[in-house]
């Protein structure tokens, strides 16, 4: 069953210098997975479980996002912005400014670099019988030396955030997604920057025990923090393709060869050109008989700038390389 909760607020402001260098290119709610543009995947997902009413916060890079969401109606949403300028306002200082775009009830926040199978109608039962200020989708930390955690007591009430390393072990993953009454953010001036955990929220767990409440569920998540996480998000929704993703008015030469990468729009991969592992920005032209491998290739004015990277690597940005048997002058 649906749930009555038909207003959301999808985190898409953030400056993503994590994913660099992808995140010259386009804001990172705008990368492509599978040749899709992340925020059109949340977007249908949220429409899926009738929540409708959306809102996008914006501050890197807004026209990537609003040139593929534009009033979201053709994904049967209903989409408006909320402009954070000059300074991207945070976690907690964005949903405080978006929240005068939304009737005051409680609404989804969605944050905008990660994909999740998430029940959004078992989270939204869950919050409506406790009621409190905010339920967070938890999933068990698998992973505490990557991810900081989530602590709760036996009633499911949050009772404190912790780091990565030892703090974490045995504690919960928050994958994104969360259910939070505008009452949540009434602390924070609007248009000042603020974080949620790590700030508004620890003081909500401090002052008003109870207030924060987890959902646990099994669900999974696909994170594009960094470029290797693209990557491995990338992999993970192409499964045996020979191609991880292609994007529109995309040409490949006859005789060119494109092994497990990834095209985004308005690409070209120019005769007997080579591809091996890459990611290929907007725009960008491959030389005739250019070779690459595990690079990341942007169009910069009249040239391709080239970043290798390693995808098994967590930082996967390691430095500048040049075409190998690109024709002279190209």
């Amino acid at each position: 069953m649906p749930p009555s909760i038909r207003q959301g607020l999808v985190l898409t402001a953030g400056l993503g210098t994590r994913l660099r260098p992808l995140t010259l290119v386009r804001a990172k709610a705008a990368v492509p997975v599978a040749g899709v543009p992340l925020i059109r995947h949340l977007v249908a997902r949220m429409v899926k479980y009738g929540i409708t009413e959306l809102v996008l916060n914006l501050h890197h890079l807004p026209a990537s996002i609003t040139a593929v969401v534009g009033d979201g109606s053709d994904l049967g949403a209903q989409v408006r912005y909320s402009w954070e300028q000059p300074a991207v306002l945070g976690s907690a200082g964005g949903p405080r400014l978006a929240a005068s775009l939304l009737p005051p009830e409680p609404f989804f926040i969605v944050n905008g670099d990660t994909l999740t199978d998430l029940d959004l109608s078992s989270l939204a039962r869950a919050h409506a019988a406790a009621e409190p200020l905010v339920t967070m989708a938890l999933v068990p930390n698998a992973e505490p030396d990557r991810y900081g955690g989530v602590r709760l007591d036996e009633g499911g009430r949050v009772t404190q955030f912790v780091a990565r390393g030892d703090a974490a072990r045995g504690s919960f993953h928050f994958i994104g997604v969360q259910i939070a009454s505008p009452d949540a953010f009434a602390d924070v001036p609007t248009g000042t920057g603020a974080r949620s955990v790590g700030g508004v929220y620890d003081q909500l767990v401090a002052r008003r025990p109870g207030s924060i409440r987890g959902f646990v569920s099994e669900a999974s998540f696909w994170d594009i923090g960094t470029v290797a996480d693209y990557w491995r998000t990338s992999v993970a929704f192409a499964g045996d393709a020979a191609m991880l993703g292609c994007g529109h008015a995309v040409h490949v030469a006859p005789d060119a060869m494109v092994s497990r990468s990834i095209l985004w729009d308005g690409v070209q991969v120019g005769a007997a050109a080579r591809l091996d592992e890459c990611i290929v920005t907007d725009g960008v032209h491959v030389p005739p008989g250019a070779r690459y491998r595990r690079a990341i290739l942007r169009a910069e004015r009249d040239r391709v700038v080239a970043t290798s990277f390693d995808p098994s690597e967590t930082d996967a940005a390691i430095g500048v390389l040049r075409p190998q048997g690109a024709r002279r002058g190209d």
